[in-house]
């Protein structure tokens, strides 16, 4: 038996539940959006993983379709909010209205208060509205006038950015990009899967059919099964291996935090977890290096002139860290 597979080899019947229903929800999602199959992947793996989503490209090309279709393929509470330059904090938490019936303070929640929150263009917004997603997407919970208030699970930001290159955006800080368990970019499709496009969403959006396939209940079930994915001592240090080569590497002035750490282990979990398996293997990490810690990197002046741009140095380094061997158990 390999070093890093589970003692036991029976998969789990909520392992089971959890490949069916994630096909499912996976069906639905590309009903919607053509030829993005490793997208969709990504974002159920990050849904899984208690994590949040960064979707970055250009204007059109279906980020916030990916997002609205995931939110409309499980039955729960889903607030979209509009980020512009005029957006305060308090229009995301929320705010303590005064209610002259009651002569008390009444706290109105925002639209943080879902179970997924949809943040269209992120990065159209200032800095200091940026940050009141901060306390919600670590730990869960919101402060508003000295007052803490938890928020329901699961929860997950799917926030979506245009390249800071176009005009009236702002840089998302770091400790905003650190907070995203993983980033992917859309792309354009293939010419057919344009084409299919056209004949699906020539006449209506497909969105408006899109029924639930997936309860809140069922999502809370899946992500309990994705915390008893088993990840051996072996693949642990071969993932603080990975990071820790990223604060090394003179290509890099900023490397991935131990949050980073943390959120690939999980985010491998779920992949796991998707492919029906109940442990974590080498391969889980590897595919996952890219979307969880390229956007958490900062490349050096060097790396830079040279157009090596973070994911390419994460590629180099995957290659190069060694792969724990599999020792019999």
């Amino acid at each position: 038996m390999e070093a890093w597979v589970a003692v036991t080899h029976d998969v789990s019947p909520q392992l089971e539940d959890l490949v069916v229903t994630a096909h499912r929800i996976r069906e639905s999602i590309e009903s919607v959006i053509e030829g993005k199959s490793d997208a969709v992947r990504l974002t159920l793996t990050v849904l899984l993983a208690e994590g949040h989503l960064l979707i970055e490209d250009v204007p059109g090309v279906g980020k916030t379709m990916l997002a609205k279709a995931l939110a409309r393929s499980i039955d729960c509470p889903v607030r979209r909010v509009q980020f512009t330059p005029d957006l305060l904090p308090s229009d995301i938490t929320g705010v303590s209205a005064y209610n002259q019936q009651t002569m008390e303070f009444e706290f109105k929640p925002g639209p943080v208060f879902a179970n997924i929150v949809v943040g269209d263009e992120i990065n159209r917004a200032s800095p200091k509205t940026q940050s009141a997603l901060l306390e919600c997407m670590e730990e869960h919970q919101v402060t508003v006038d000295g007052e803490t208030y938890l928020l329901d699970s699961p929860f997950m930001v799917i926030a979506t950015q245009n390249p800071i290159e176009m005009e009236g955006t702002y840089p998302l800080p770091e400790a905003q990009r650190d907070r995203f368990t993983a980033r992917i970019a859309m792309g354009y499709p293939a010419p057919s899967a344009e084409l299919e496009m056209l004949d699906v969403h020539g006449a209506a959006s497909p969105l408006d059919k899109l029924e639930p396939v997936a309860t809140t209940e069922q999502v809370k079930a899946l992500i309990d099964a994705v915390r008893a994915v088993y990840v051996s001592q072996s693949i642990k240090m071969y993932a603080i291996d990975l990071v820790t080569a990223t604060r090394q590497s003179p290509d890099l002035r900023l490397g991935a935090s131990p949050r980073a750490t943390l959120q690939l282990v999980r985010a491998a979990r779920a992949h796991a977890a998707l492919a029906g398996r109940d442990y974590v293997i080498p391969d889980d990490l590897q595919e996952l290096c890219v979307p969880v810690l390229a956007h958490r990197l900062l490349p050096s002046v060097e790396a830079q002139g040279q157009r090596r741009p973070p994911e390419q140095v994460i590629a180099d380094l995957v290659r190069r860290v060694p792969v724990p061997e599999a020792q019999p158990r």
